[in-house]
This record gives structure tokens, C-alpha cells and sequence, in this order.
């Protein structure tokens, strides 16, 4: 098959829809399909500039939210525009997002939308758009017009299939995140270059948190937690992997409860880099938190953790409690609750053999059910029932 990828975001970028566009590709090529992916990257740069991202910009400052938009839409029309010339060359295309999605169903292609999460609810979040404005309704109709138009709609976990029923009457097709299962090889990894590079201490306890900096993620609540954490286990240094509007917030968590020895901002880090980051790892959290409607989904992060060897400690929300189970593979926290999340680190790191009971189970359970190439049969498997699909049409 040939197979098109398409999104109107960067590829690639920081975050897990980059992420699974990687991994994915790679499972499918490996099963013998050609494969490309189409982005706002592969844009001319100028087009970028003067067409979608300064008009969003500026007019984001006069209203919040319709700046947004018209990004969105002026990123959709280059795609259009750049499909259109490449369009014949493939048999199904698989969009990432709903305005992806809408540029690929125009071109006539079977196309197959992943839904990675809550577009409306997710741009609230993060303060993109205001919630019910014009620009708010509009991005829901648009949601429900890809989901509608597909051939398939795939949701990568339960709540966002529902969550699709409930919006457009769709039933989506549910196949969860996955990961390089074989990527992952702790034992194998040069550790420390990454020591070197990144400034990280031998002989320290290293809670890590490879996370976007968006309130969905939680983050802010590692940085409350330390200070409990410090007072048994003073050698302990917390991590952060990220870029994104919670930054201020955590560095004025630093500040208020002087922990800025013990707090290292990492920003970007290239996925390859991330690997030695995990094996180097005492505890790998993924705090997220219910915001603004959006739940964390079958988070990549948290499979990353469990495919290196490292514990992990989880916002019991969304597709994390999917995910592990309590105490057996991972442990699960109530969500924005400090003292939970600071006796749960404190818990495995009192206990280092319970921390490697968790590791060893969760390693097996990636193994068995989050196999990008156990992915990659079934996203085959759907393509070829929405070029079916077309066909009949």
C-alpha cells in the first residue's frame, strides 16, 4: 500500500503525535508499505510566514481565539493546496488531526482520521481559544464534519471514542498508543554522554518528567511534591524534558520553595536523546490532570517509561488508568493531589526492590500489548476497509 500521513502541525515536533507519526511509519514499513508524511513543515517557509502563522499572531492579539483559527484554516488550505499536486500518488491517507483530515477527505483519497484527543477542549487548555466563543463552536463543527467525512476514525483510546459517538454519531475503531518496543534497551545505552551533556550528578535520585509544559500534563505538581520528598530523601533531583506555557509557573514553584538545586529544566530534548534520559531515571512521572474537559490519553510518555526499565507514578485520569494497573505495573495518584504524589515517589524510593517489581511487570505488558508492529497491522488493517469503503461509493 501507499500510504500518506498527513497533519497541519510540524513533523517533527516535541510530543506525542510526533511521536506516533514516527513510530507508526516505521511499523508499516516494516511490513512492507511505502510510506511518506506531509506536514506544515514540508511548507515553504514564506507561504508559513506571510499565509497562516502572522495573520494568526496578530489578529490572536486583537481577538483571542480568531487568530487561532484562522491559522488552523490557512494551514488546512496550504495542505489542500500542496495534496493536491501529490494526491494520485497514493491509495489512502491517514490524517492526524481534524483539520488534516478535512484537506485529505477534498482530495478524494480514502481517508483514515486518527483522533489523538479533544481539539476544542485541548486549545481551552491551553489557552488557545475561549470557551463557547464563536471561534470555540466553529472548531467543534469542524470536528464533527472530519469525523463525519472519514472513511474510518480511529481514537487512540475509550473515553475519545466515546467522546467522537458523542460529537458526530461516529463509531470509532479504537487502537491505543504504542511504542518501539525494541528501541527501548536500557542496558544497552551510553548513559553517561547523556550525564555529560545534560549536567546530571552521579548519586542522586532522579525523578523525571518528560512531559509537554501544558496544565493538562500536570506538571507543575512534581515541583509542590519535592519538598515533602526532600525532607527523607535530600539527594533527589527532579527533571524536566519540555517546552511549553506552564514554564513561568514551575519556575515560580522553584523560586517560592528554593529548589532550584535540585530542579534542572532540560527544554527540547530530541526524541533519540530521550531514551538515555528514561534508563537513567529513578521514577518517571506523568502527572496529568483533568482540564478543561481534556483527559490525558493512551500516553506515549508513560509506555516510553514502561518500555525502559523505570518505574513509573501516574495521574489516575483518562487513558493512564487504561494503562496500569494499581501496584502491579505503575502506580496510580489522584490527580492534582500533592501528598498522594509525594508519598508514592517517597514509597519507591524507601523501596527500590517494589520500584523494580513495577518496571519488570510493566516492560512485560508493553511488550505484549503496545508493539508498534501489532499497531501497524491493525491501522493496515483499517486502511484496507476504507479503500473498500470508497470503492462502493
Amino acid at each position: 500500500m501507499k500510504i500518506l500521513i498527513t497533519t497541519i502541525f510540524d513533523y517533527p515536533h516535541e510530543g506525542g503525535l510526533s511521536t506516533h507519526v514516527s513510530t507508526l511509519k516505521k511499523g508499516l514499513e516494516e511490513r512492507g508499505h511505502q510510506v511518506d508524511v506531509l506536514s506544515f513543515s514540508n511548507i515553504n517557509p514564506l507561504l508559513r510566514k506571510v499565509y497562516a502563522q502572522a495573520p494568526g499572531f496578530i489578529i490572536n492579539k486583537v481577538r483571542k481565539g480568531k487568530g487561532q483559527l484562522i491559522n488552523d484554516r490557512q494551514r488546512q488550505k496550504l495542505l489542500s493546496s500542496h495534496l493536491d499536486s501529490i494526491k494520485n500518488n497514493y491509495d489512502v491517507i491517514n490524517s492526524q488531526d481534524v483539520f488534516a483530515a478535512n484537506a485529505s477527505i477534498e482530495m478524494g483519497i480514502p481517508t483514515v482520521a486518527t483522533v489523538h484527543g479533544y481539539y476544542s477542549f485541548e486549545a481551552i487548555s491551553r489557552g488557545a481559544l475561549i470557551e463557547n466563543s464563536k471561534e470555540d463552536l466553529e472548531v467543534q463543527k469542524i470536528e464533527e464534519k472530519a469525523y463525519q467525512r472519514a472513511a474510518k476514525v480511529v481514537a487512540v483510546d475509550k473515553r475519545i471514542s466515546e467522546y467522537i459517538k458523542k460529537k458526530s454519531n461516529v463509531t470509532a475503531s479504537i487502537i491505543r498508543n504504542f511504542i518501539d518496543v525494541d528501541a527501548f534497551q536500557p542496558d544497552k545505552i551510553n548513559t553517561k554522554s547523556i550525564r555529560e551533556k545534560y549536567g546530571i550528578p552521579e548519586n542522586v535520585n532522579i525523578l523525571f518528567v518528560p512531559r509537554r509544559l501544558t496544565e493538562k500534563n500536570g506538571v507543575k505538581y512534581p515541583s509542590l511534591a519535592l519538598p515533602k520528598v526532600l525532607e527523607k530523601h535530600p539527594n533527589t533531583l527532579l527533571m524536566y524534558a519540555g517546552t511549553g506555557e506552564q514554564f513561568e509557573k514551575i519556575q515560580e514553584i522553584i523560586k517560592q520553595n528554593n529548589l532550584s538545586n535540585n530542579v534542572k529544566m532540560l527544554g527540547s530534548v530530541p526524541h533519540e536523546e530521550m531514551m538515555g534520559l528514561y534508563a537513567l531515571s529513578d521514577i518517571v512521572l506523568v502527572p496529568s490532570v483533568y482540564s478543561h474537559g481534556v483527559e490525558e490519553a493512551t500516553s506515549i510518555s508513560a509506555l516510553e517509561a514502561m518500555g525502559s526499565g523505570s518505574p513509573v507514578i501516574a495521574g489516575a485520569v483518562g487513558g493512564l488508568k487504561e494503562i496500569f494497573e494499581n501496584d502491579v505495573d505503575g502506580i496510580l495518584v489522584k490527580e492534582k493531589d500533592v501528598d498522594n504524589l509525594s508519598n508514592a515517589i517517597i514509597r519507591i524510593l524507601d523501596d527500590p526492590e517494589f520500584g523494580k517489581k513495577l518496571a519488570i511487570n510493566a516492560r512485560a505488558k508493553v511488550e505484549r500489548e503496545y508493539s508498534h508492529l501489532s499497531a501497524a497491522e491493525k491501522f493496515e488493517q483499517i486502511y484496507t476497509e476504507a479503500i473498500k469503503k470508497n470503492a462502493i461509493k
